[in-house]
């Protein structure tokens, strides 16, 4: 199949209401804008569409989002992010409401699930969540890997292997994923994350979106772009992150459109 990068020949653009962005490696890579994202959403407000932050990293929660944008000269409301922990307490009150969870995940995320209303409990728990831990020790990958083998339901964040930044990429929970299954030898019961149905579903229902007026735009295929085709979304591809154009000939998940980054988007908008 022959991709064209950096045009919109059937004007799908045009009837997009709302932009659900990732942020690493679709706007910025670290504290760095990548070039041209702010011209972006400047237009998209320009055109009377509006944008939200969609974010697999559970690293942080979304006041720490909007602090970072705040330093790096952009303000938003905490309304604009979507991250993958506000869907996973979401879906852990809905199916395993008031029971005790061992969640591997840093001091953030901790704060954000025990705020919610999460009972957190790593001497007893019930349930197993893992995060992007940022500050994960082996001590914690040996105890997660033990309650694993237990068999308590075991959900995760997100699935992304790697989380890119300014100067290359880290490893990211999907890599956690990896290293409990060579000892444990499980896999998450569930993913909330990209490009699961369920944060797209939070997604629309937070953001008061309509699917099919609304473009999931990310640097990979695997999460972001089949988050958007596989739900009801455009999902469109840009190519300043992760993902090249090799990844695109070899891959399922094809994106309804491809841009060498949201600037480029700019005058289909």
């Amino acid at each position: 199949m022959i991709h064209k990068i950096d045009t919109d020949e059937k004007g799908i653009l045009k009837g997009i209401n709302c932009f659900a962005l990732d942020m690493d490696g679709t706007v910025y890579l670290g504290e760095k804008w990548i070039d041209g994202a702010r011209d972006f959403l400047k237009a998209v407000e320009d055109a009377g569409k509006k944008y939200v932050f969609l974010t697999n990293n559970s690293s942080k929660n979304p006041q720490a989002y909007v602090e970072k944008l705040e330093r790096m000269g952009h303000t938003i409301g905490l309304n604009q992010i979507v991250t993958s922990g506000e869907a996973t307490i979401d879906y852990l009150k809905k199916n395993f409401p008031e029971k005790r969870i061992y969640l591997l995940g840093n001091e953030l995320l901790q704060e954000e699930f025990q705020e919610a209303g999460i009972r957190l409990d790593e001497k007893a728990p019930e349930v197993i969540v893992v995060g992007f831990d940022t500050c994960l020790t082996y001590a914690k990958l040996c105890r997660v890997c033990d309650l694993v083998r237990e068999g308590l339901p075991y959900i995760s964040t997100h699935p992304d292997f790697n989380c890119p930044t300014e100067t290359g990429f880290i490893p990211d929970a999907g890599a956690i994923h990896a290293f409990i299954h060579a000892s444990a030898f499980r896999y998450p019961d569930h993913v909330i994350g990209k490009p699961s149905g369920d944060i797209m579903d939070y997604l629309a229902q937070q953001a008061g979106v309509l699917k099919h007026e609304t473009a999931m735009v990310g640097d990979r295929l695997y999460t972001d772009v089949a988050a958007g085709v596989n739900n009801g979304y455009t999902g469109i591809l840009v190519l300043s992150g992760e993902a090249g154009m090799k990844d695109v000939e070899e891959s399922d998940v094809v994106p309804d459109l491809i841009f060498s980054s949201v600037k480029e988007m700019i005058p289909f908008l």
